[in-house]
């Protein structure tokens, strides 16, 4: 049954679930350069400054190949000897240069350790000339930029990247062009492919992330650029009353972006049209080159982040497929307990009570680590920072610091968790369960209606960019849990301390009553007391069951074996305590909810509400797969700054 009449009302009520966008007004859409709602005063720390002095010099230009000129700042420190570079490409604000919220220490903080800092506006952004378009510059834009920096007066001829986000983008888009000056990056919460993992995940589009992002940051910071100020301040405003827009379909004609006109936001368009993972994505892809990529790379990323999937991503490609042995040895991979902007730190405001009480063992060590990584690629110091592959992470639930040779972790033992039972409302309650025994008797399916204009509400996750201005972090999962369409499948308490470190996957054989619709599934920790703690999730579109790049529609009714891949965690589930996985069809606003009509994305309104069958028998043997990890090292609770 089509319905495009009543779209708006009912998802809007839904997405006031999530919190007003007050960071995204700070420029956090994606990492942006605002200073946060906190006191600015307090951070960056002014301990820790190095010997130089510095110079600064601002709107320094660095001509591209096609002689567009890019404007950067440039801190100078105050030596006879020659430095290394470190470079930022920012479309965030290079005054603003990622320090806030709680981030990076200054420009001018890292050039007193005798570096020369430049912070770049890139193509179309802040002081650069040039018509901005999302990732479409940064191959060459980049690769000239190294190049140029390298031969600034006073330098080594070594360059060094780092920064957050798209920052992140920036140094990966720059390396895979192979500048012959780069010698390290330093990328954060940062992505493996701009489809997958970033725009779309599961063949889903990432609603609550992708939207908010495009108006408030990075198509206002445009216009802004291009001296359309009356456009500027109306991305602004709708970007800070982003919840009234999630619900407008299609997609296509969202009206904040100004569809039909080539200049507003034209690349967003472009997003939307290109739904599959097809050439227009794979231009930019990282995970496609690590072959090209010849340096040394120190990751950093959140349990809780937008992008953790393709930075682990990231690292395991490169060890494996690096493109020269320094590389392949010089990868470090740091996991902490950390949203998109919420890196720790007392007084930061931006992250759950759930991930600040890891307290300050959680706090992120990305400035003095990142200082120890240049000082080794950059100046040849043997501080042991690197020299194999190695992973640090947080243990949640432990609330330590542990590290591993490889990812996932060498000692891991995979373990599989059938579902059975109800997982749905009963008269007796939900009795759907997880167990290590393979069913072996005939099971009922479990059964629920999923209504594309009644959407399972998000409750924390993996999105951006912030706490406050998205579906992101830990958070209880009581309320979406009441609902007809979840269905839950609880194990045993556990009956000793057991650690989850790794990618999980789930299994599931199911039907739909639709030609093509969502099943998603989010791994849960359950207390004693019956609070809840989601660890993490993920969402697989039906038609994208077998590929990103090809997409096809479902047999109505027939059963189909998905493959879902719930993101990273790393929890030390204590002795009493459950492990559950949720299963439903939506998770709005983190994803845009499938509307269940097989038609093209983004094109139309129409929707259909869709029966829903969860097969957990011996010929559908749905289940849950746990990297569990071996008792042993107990970690630290301090961060392991050497190896």
């Amino acid at each position: 049954m089509t319905r495009s009449g009543r779209r708006r009302g009912r998802i809007a009520q839904v997405g006031a679930v999530v919190s007003v966008v007050a960071l995204i007004a700070a420029g956090c859409a994606s990492g942006g350069g605002g200073s946060g709602p906190q006191d600015a005063g307090s951070w960056p720390p002014a301990g820790g400054r190095g010997s130089c002095a510095v110079d600064k010099q601002e709107n320094v230009p660095a001509t591209m190949r096609d002689g567009v000129a890019l404007k950067a700042d440039v801190y100078r420190p105050k030596t006879g000897d020659a430095v290394p570079v470190v470079l930022m490409r920012t479309q965030y604000g290079k005054a603003a240069a990622q320090i806030q919220p709680y981030r990076y220490q200054t420009p001018e903080w890292f050039a007193s350790h005798c570096y020369l800092v430049v912070v770049q506006d890139i193509r179309g952004q802040g002081e650069s000339a040039g018509v901005f378009s999302e990732f479409g510059n940064d191959i060459t834009d980049g690769y000239d930029s190294v190049e140029w920096a390298a031969a600034l007066p006073g330098t080594n001829g070594k360059v060094g990247m780092y920064g957050s986000s798209y920052v992140g983008a920036t140094q990966w888009l720059a390396a895979i062009s192979t500048p012959p000056h780069l010698t390290t990056i330093v990328p954060a919460n940062t992505a493996s492919d701009y489809y997958d993992g970033w725009n779309y995940e599961g063949g889903a589009f990432r609603l609550g992330f992708v939207e908010p992002w495009a108006m408030e940051t990075i198509g206002a910071s445009a216009a802004v650029n291009r001296g359309d100020s009356g456009t500027a301040k109306q991305l602004a405003a709708d970007g800070m009353d982003y919840t009234r827009w999630l619900g407008f379909r299609p997609y296509q004609q969202f009206p904040p972006l100004h569809p039909g006109d080539p200049v507003v936001a034209p690349w967003f368009y472009d997003w939307v049209s290109h739904s599959t993972r097809d050439d227009y994505w794979k231009q930019w892809s990282i995970r496609d080159r690590y072959a090209k990529v010849t340096v040394p790379v120190l990751n950093f990323e959140g349990w809780y982040d937008a992008f953790l999937a393709g930075g682990v991503e990231n690292f395991a490609g490169m060890v494996a497929g690096g493109g020269s042995p320094e590389a392949r040895a010089g990868q470090r991979l740091v996991l902490g307990p950390w949203d998109h902007l919420g890196w720790g730190r007392a007084g930061s405001g931006i992250t759950t009570p759930m991930l600040a009480a890891a307290g300050a063992a959680g706090d992120s060590p990305i400035n003095e680590l990142m200082r120890a990584w240049f000082d080794h690629f950059l100046k040849g110091k043997d501080n042991k920072v690197s020299g194999q592959p190695v992973v640090d992470y947080f243990l949640m639930g432990a609330n330590r610091w542990k590290s591993a040779s490889a990812w996932p972790l060498p000692d891991t033992r995979w373990t599989t968790y059938y579902l059975s039972g109800k997982g749905g409302t009963t008269a007796l309650g939900r009795a759907g369960a997880l167990s290590t025994e393979a069913p072996k008797d005939p099971q009922e399916p479990d059964r629920y209606l999923y209504d594309p204009l009644n959407p399972v509400p998000s409750a924390g996750g993996h999105s951006c960019c912030g706490a406050s201005s998205g579906p992101q972090g830990p958070v209880d999962q009581f309320v979406v849990e009441q609902r007809s369409d979840v269905l839950t499948y609880t194990t045993p308490p556990m009956s000793s301390d057991t650690e989850i470190t790794g990618p999980v996957r789930m299994t599931l054989w199911a039907a739909s009553s639709a030609p093509d619709t969502d099943f998603t599934a989010k791994l849960v920790a359950v207390a004693p007391d019956g609070s809840t703690m989601n660890l993490n999730n993920g969402i697989i579109r039906a038609a994208f069951r077998d590929s990103l790049e090809h997409p096809s529609p479902i047999v109505p009714g027939q059963p189909y074996r998905y493959s879902i891949d719930i993101w990273p965690t790393s929890y030390l589930v204590k002795a009493g305590y459950k492990i559950r996985v949720e299963v439903s069809s939506s998770d709005f606003p983190q994803f845009a909810p499938n509307p269940n009509t097989g038609d093209p994305f983004g094109q139309n309104s129409n929707t259909q509400i869709a029966a829903q069958t969860i097969y957990h028998d011996a010929e559908h043997p749905s289940a849950l797969v746990l990297p569990i990890i071996p008792a042993g090292d107990a970690g630290s609770a301090r961060f392991p700054m050497e190896h």
